[in-house]
């Protein structure tokens, strides 16, 4: 086992003494290609380049005498740092941090970025990634082959974003790129690189913020918020308890697609848009889709808003975590789970239309569950019925993917 190893961060500038004194004395040198080309690396050291970390950890496991980990930024953030440290290795770590990349990054486009969130993208988390980007209106992305700028570009389609793409930071061959989001593809970008991606409806803010990242009580506190939060008479199938329902069902989160489909009022799009997942609405009623715009920016939160009647609408948008169904019927329905997403709520007025809803996600693979959801609101002055709305609610969840 190694008798030390020591992670050195490397950002472009001079190494520190704490760096060149560990780098002296070591017997194996890890890193990528441009780290190991650096002067102050010992030329009787051994040398491993870094590609698989893991595959390297077992290399130093094994090493008999002090070993040096050299990698771009901050190790300790999204870095190898987490991998050496498992237990499977026994490793004990020193570090010798340096300047994250994304912090390099916002420096270079001269912008704060404690209001940011950083994501990392590759071939398994591409998709979340993209997701983030498109629920917030500032996103780091740490980009790898294949994920890169090209790729958040493509998926990016219909909606609108700035990159700010810095490749090779701390290098000789550092550029800064400024662009929109659908020029990206046409360029090929080195590696590594950082995507700065900017845009989207931005509510006024007061003064810097408390958390880094986004605020998790942006926004008006609680939810299934009453009609009059989204400027009165909400359709049939949107009353908040039903809403509450539906979202409790769903569980939209963070790195989540959520499609809404016949949006009514944007009273679900807006909510769901609030736990910070990514959101497309879907109206044929130009006035419904009008509306869903304006609560989305009264409450700040970013969507995707689709003027089109589904099935059809559908084919082309980005394949959704969840779904729900407020308008369609089960032909609507059907179309959905032919996309397979983890889960589906609909609601139905008669138990007939809830039996065909059923039926056809039980025949493509769902669980399903339903329950009949009975609201009664009162006058509280009187105590007597103001309002009293039922309705069949149906979830379906697909067995077989993650929860």
């Amino acid at each position: 086992m190694a008798d030390r190893v020591t992670v050195i961060g490397w950002d472009g500038s001079p190494l520190a003494d704490a760096a060149r004194s560990a780098l002296g004395a070591a017997t194996l040198v890890a890193g990528a290609a441009h780290h190991l080309e650096l002067p102050e690396v010992p030329e009787n050291a051994e040398r491993v380049r870094l590609g698989s970390v893991g595959l390297a950890a077992r290399r130093i496991a094994g090493h008999r005498g002090t070993a040096v980990v050299l990698a771009d930024g901050d190790p300790g953030f999204f870095g190898v740092v987490r991998t050496l440290r498992a237990p499977e290795f026994g490793l004990e770590v020193e570090v010798v941090p340096a300047v994250s990349a994304v912090a390099a990054a916002f420096a270079r486009a001269g912008m704060p970025w404690d209001d940011a969130q950083v994501v990392v993208a590759h071939s398994r988390t591409l998709r979340r990634a993209v997701n983030v980007c498109r629920a917030h209106t500032k996103v780091a992305v740490l980009t790898s082959p294949g994920a890169g700028p090209a790729e958040l570009g493509l998926l990016l389609e219909g909606v609108h974003r700035s990159f700010v793409i810095c490749e090779e930071l701390g290098t000789a061959r550092e550029q800064v790129t400024i662009l929109t989001s659908d020029k990206a593809a046409d360029h090929t970008w080195r590696d590594p690189n950082v995507v700065i991606v900017i845009g989207g409806f931005v509510a006024a803010a007061e003064g810097g913020g408390w958390i880094a990242g986004r605020e998790p009580g942006a926004g008006p506190r609680g939810w299934a918020l009453p009609a009059r939060a989204y400027g009165g008479a909400l359709g049939e199938g949107e009353t908040d308890l039903l809403r509450a329902a539906q979202l409790a069902r769903l569980g939209p989160r963070v790195g989540d697609l959520v499609w809404d489909i016949g949006c009514g009022s944007g009273a679900f799009a807006t909510e769901a848009a609030r736990t910070g997942a990514a959101v497309i609405a879907v109206d044929r009623s130009p006035g419904s889709c009008a509306r869903t715009e304006h609560s989305a920016r009264r409450y700040g939160v970013q969507m995707q808003i689709v003027h089109g009647s589904a099935p059809h609408v559908l084919e082309d948008l980005p394949e959704p975590d969840v779904v729900r169904v407020g308008g369609g019927g089960a032909a609507v329905v059907s179309a959905v789970a032919d996309r397979r997403p983890q889960r589906i709520v609909a609601d139905a007025a008669t138990r007939d239309a809830a039996e065909l809803i059923g039926r056809d996600l039980t025949e493509h693979g769902y669980d399903v569950e339903c329950a009949l959801i009975q609201s009664v609101e009162l006058d509280t002055r009187a105590w007597t019925e103001k309002e009293r709305s039922v309705a069949f609610l149906l979830s379906g969840r697909l067995p077989d993917r993650a929860p």
